[in-house]
């Protein structure tokens, strides 16, 4: 152990080689350093301020602190490994490298408020760097919709042709939801963005410290407004995950179709070379193991979210020391959202589309099947009869082995007197988009104002994420130099 852990005054004598093992998290949450020390910095010139420490020991710790941060922006830290944990480690260097006034940084707080402080700290970077990592995304989608806006294909309802669409209002789909995933994460922003420091280890302290001060100076918006609240529960750990594992269900579907669409089967999209793989037996293979793997990967998401659930669903307050496996869970779900973003949003953007192909696919599936019902609607035939006499031609059409518009007027008219020779141009596959001009359709008139719209929304998401950027930015600076 290194030195010492925090705690030894009560004991005989030290831990037991394997309970350090077994308890230190110190290769989990050592990516918390320099949130950390960043924490430690806000809490000493308040202590200052308040009169609580000495300005002669708040001057020491600043600059030992500062020195530690730049080590550790530099890579050259050299934090003990053997640790209980990274705050025990970044305390312990502090003290060796100061002396005994590094031993009084640690007065009114306890490792529960520090802790928590730290995460939130980078809960915070995480999720603008997930909501980044989405509107790249996103925009892609976008740029792609508005190259393919004409281009038809099969629309699918259980994995059946339905009706025809283009495929610019397939992607701006996938659009809208990235959308929604990236308003949960700033929705979620505010409740991360409050400061625990001060709530020392359940019930506060008796310094007369300034929690109003610390949350200014780390930049969050307030301080939490229940000790006991604050060290016990990680809902805005468990919102992030919630999140995440959404929008990497969301991928998963994406990547779904994209391993069928590039199979021979269906043809619609080649993906580059740059995101499949080959076969260590088989030479002719190129397989879509990025794709796969997004869609594999979606479980780690999934997997985190229900770790952070069982993890705090039956603890009694305040804090237990269960929570220490918390970050495992959230830096799991947190890498894995951003790699698979960033890997999805590469691989779109590479992908080339087969309009072809998809128009190939539009015959013999009776896409214009709802069109043709709803012609005879607008001669006057209720819909319900309507889809009776549409399904009794597709039933004809089948025996033959022909499509609906491979028929003759005079053929169709058999089945309906309504039907005349306006019929032909009316079930095109053109035209059956084009009339979709209800809000949300798919007529490349409507997939231009969702276009239009997603933009619109995603350059709202990528400001708040600069203007927050920008922001902390300046609260670093501050902090550093306290400016």
């Amino acid at each position: 152990m290194a030195e010492k852990v925090l705690w030894s005054g009560r004991f005989g004598k030290g831990p037991d080689r394997s309970t350090i093992e077994f308890t230190t998290s110190f290769g989990v949450d050592v990516r918390l350093a320099w949130y950390d020390v960043m924490g430690s910095l806000a809490h000493a010139h308040m202590l200052a301020k308040q009169g609580v420490l000495k300005q002669e020991d708040a001057d020491k710790i600043v600059e030992g602190l500062k020195t530690i941060l730049s080590e550790i922006e530099s890579g050259t830290v050299e934090l003990a490994e053997d640790s209980e944990d990274v705050h025990s480690a970044v305390e312990f260097l502090l003290t060796k490298k100061i002396g005994e006034a590094g031993g009084r940084l640690h007065t009114a707080r306890s490792r529960n408020d520090q802790v928590v402080t730290d995460f939130r700290l980078f809960m915070r970077d995480a999720i603008l760097l997930s909501v980044e990592a989405v509107v790249q995304l996103q925009s892609t989608l976008i740029d792609l919709a508005e190259k393919y806006k004409d281009t038809i294909l099969p629309g699918f309802t259980h994995v059946q042709h339905a009706q025809p669409i283009t495929l610019g209002f397939h992607l701006m789909a996938y659009a809208f939801k990235l959308q929604r995933d990236a308003e949960r994460l700033i929705d979620s922003y505010k409740r991360v963005n409050l400061c625990p420091l001060g709530s020392a280890a359940l019930a506060g302290t008796t310094y007369p410290i300034d929690r109003h001060m610390t949350a200014h100076l780390l930049g969050f918006e307030r301080p939490t407004g229940n000790a006991l609240d604050t060290v016990s529960d990680r809902d805005f750990a468990l919102e992030y995950c919630f999140a995440s594992s959404l929008c990497l269900m969301h991928l998963s579907s994406m990547a779904e179709e994209l391993v069928l669409w590039s199979s021979p089967e269906f043809g619609f999209v080649e993906i580059s070379e740059g995101y499949s793989t080959g076969s260590s037996i088989m030479p002719q293979k190129k397989n879509p193991d990025v794709a796969e793997l997004i869609r594999g990967r979606s479980a780690r998401g999934t997997g985190s979210l229900m770790a952070m659930l069982t993890l705090v669903k039956g603890l009694p307050l305040s804090y237990n020391r269960d929570l220490q496996e918390d970050k495992e869970a959230v830096f799991r779900a947190y890498d894995n959202t951003v790699s698979c973003l960033r890997m999805m949003s590469g691989m779109l953007a590479e992908a080339q589309f087969r309009p072809e192909r998809m128009n190939s696919s539009l015959k013999g599936g009776f896409l214009n099947a709802t069109d043709l019902a709803d012609y005879l609607v607008r001669k006057g035939l209720p819909f319900r009869q309507a889809h009776e006499v549409v399904g009794k031609m597709v039933r004809h059409c089948i025996d033959m082995g022909i499509g609906l518009e491979d028929m003759t007027v005079q053929e169709m008219s058999g089945f309906s007197s309504l039907i005349g020779p306006d019929i032909n141009e009316f079930i095109s596959m053109e035209r059956c988009v084009s009339r979709r001009l209800s809000y949300g359709g798919t007529a490349p008139a409507q997939v231009e104002n969702q276009i239009e719209l997603g933009r619109s929304n995603a350059s709202i998401q990528r400001s708040f994420c600069e203007v927050e950027r920008k922001r902390l930015l300046d609260v670093w600076n501050r902090l550093i130099y306290h400016e």
